[in-house]
């Protein structure tokens, strides 16, 4: 694994940017004191793209006007899930604010006998990140926990499919783990969840994050959405990548499994010679705005993810 460490002004580029950006280099990268992290992150609530979401929440409590949409980002599910992912502080009078109606009004249709919107609906990519967001912000449903515990497939993962299909999916199997690792850390790691999660954690280990199980073969394209796993992009949205897998090893605390080491050199090996990663292509559908540059611009986010994945990994015991 070779890659160009952060230079000065590369750090700096980092930092001049969304303070859902700013905290997390400082947090991850720079290794700031906690109180200026802190001060950082509290102002997604106030300034740039967290607060410019934030305004955009209708009288109803919903984005978008719905609950959830095809290809449609601007929803109530995918604004949530974006905030979480900016870092907005869940105990904030901004995102108590923004949350009390989303659990008050929002459901799933009458597809889903509107079932409240944190108790999720029928698709465990769906409701992967719906516990991601419900755990992230206080409003985490047990019920929920025990439907993803009782569809995880033999192999370890979760597939939207099932049961029809046996065999579980990259795409189902990313989205659940990251909503069972947010529940963990917000409710001590059930033992049942805890070995669900590991279990669903090997069976990504198992394929090195990007190959078939059966024949060894790198998986070049996704089957479903038709993305490269080696092209990465922000938000992610329900989709897997190779650099998702990764950082969610990461925040998993994983850290002496070698069988990482092929997807990091991917990872290093999509590093410009600048030292920053480029934006892989956009995953289509209508967004509230824009936060960086088109397919192929030099993209903060996923320097960020990329710089921290290849800094957990350099740092292993």
């Amino acid at each position: 694994m070779t890659f160009v460490p952060p230079t000065e002004a590369n750090t700096e580029w980092l930092l001049d940017s969304d303070p859902a950006i700013q905290w997390q280099v400082m947090r991850d990268l720079t290794g700031e004191p906690v109180e200026a992290v802190a001060k950082e992150r509290a102002l997604i609530a106030t300034e740039g793209w967290g607060a410019r979401l934030l305004k955009l929440q209708g009288s109803d409590g919903s984005w978008g006007g719905n609950t959830w949409a095809f290809d449609d980002w601007t929803s109530t599910f995918e604004t949530l899930f974006l905030l979480r992912e900016f870092g907005l502080d869940p105990a904030s009078r901004q995102a108590r604010a923004a949350i009390e109606p989303v659990r008050e009004n929002s459901d799933w249709g009458e597809w889903h006998d509107h079932s409240p919107f944190f108790e999720g609906e029928s698709e465990p990519c769906i409701n992967g990140r719906v516990l991601a967001i419900g755990a992230y912000f206080g409003e985490a449903s047990d019920r929920l926990v025990d439907r993803l515990l009782g569809e995880q497939l033999e192999d370890g993962g979760w597939n939207c499919d099932a049961p029809a299909s046996k065999r579980s999916s990259f795409n189902s199997t990313i989205c659940v783990l990251e909503g069972l690792l947010e529940y963990e850390a917000a409710n001590g790691s059930p033992p049942a969840v805890r070995d669900a999660r590991l279990r669903g954690q090997e069976y990504l280990l198992e394929r090195r994050l990007f190959r078939s199980l059966s024949t060894g073969d790198r998986i070049v394209r996704d089957r479903k959405g038709g993305t490269d796993w080696t092209e990465f992009s922000f938000p992610t949205r329900w989709h897997y990548d190779v650099l998702r897998g990764l950082d969610y090893l990461r925040k998993a605390g994983v850290h002496s499994d070698n069988r990482v080491a092929e997807a990091l050199d991917l990872v290093a090996a999509r590093q410009n010679r600048n030292g920053r990663w480029p934006l892989g292509r956009p995953h289509a559908g209508n967004v509230h705005f824009d936060m960086e540059g088109g397919q192929g611009a030099d993209s903060r986010w996923n320097t960020l993810r990329s710089l921290r994945v290849l800094k957990w990994y350099s740092s292993r015991p």
